[in-house]
């Protein structure tokens, strides 16, 4: 599973990045959202990654933030929406005020996004609207990154599920907040063994 790359950009288009990462070229599909902070061919980048696998294909789906992916997998969640369709949707509206219009079940703001009607938008506000008002807390600090997102990539890939993981870490985090990686780490796999 691959979460996470650092290369050099070789090339761009709106919603699809070439990236070279150690002489191998990765497409990677990206939202709007992120392909504004994509570089010129030759520059640095680097993207959270949600890896697709399909029976015909794997795809990469990347993102300038953890935040961004956070919401790509919470909507791939709602039935209907493939990872497309998810793109799409973050490409219409920036994550904060995606994080509003589900949270305030705003139909009209997320039917304005180019191929999401409104069956479409009613299952994301029906089956998102409560776990987005949980998430909206966590949002910001999985924006901004740091040590608590580092905590919970290392946690899903032993493994563990990403709702669990953020549990463990928001906990760890609570209870030590100066005990540093390896000892917020040691913390949230206690709590996620017993």
């Amino acid at each position: 599973m691959i979460a996470r790359l650092r290369g050099t950009v070789l090339e761009k288009a709106p919603t699809r990045v070439v990236l070279d990462v150690g002489g191998v070229g990765y497409e990677v599909h990206v939202p709007l959202s992120s392909f504004g902070g994509v570089g010129e061919p030759g520059s640095a980048l680097t993207l959270h990654v949600h890896t697709h696998v399909r029976d015909d294909a794997i795809l990469l789906f990347g993102f300038s933030t953890a935040l961004e992916l956070s919401l790509f997998e919470r909507l791939i969640t709602v039935s209907g929406i493939g990872p497309r369709v998810a793109l799409a949707v973050l490409s219409g509206l920036p994550p904060s005020e995606l994080v509003e219009a589900i949270a305030g079940a705003d139909l009209a703001r997320l039917t304005s996004i180019p191929g999401v009607g409104r069956k479409t938008a009613e299952r994301i506000v029906l089956e998102l609207k409560d776990r987005i008002a949980a998430f909206g807390a966590t949002a910001q600090a999985a924006d901004a990154g740091g040590p608590r997102e580092d905590l919970v990539s290392a946690l899903v890939n032993l493994g563990y599920h990403r709702a669990a993981a953020e549990k463990a870490v928001n906990q760890a985090l609570a209870s030590a907040p100066d005990g540093g990686f390896e000892g917020a780490l040691r913390h949230a796999l206690r709590s996620l063994t017993r």
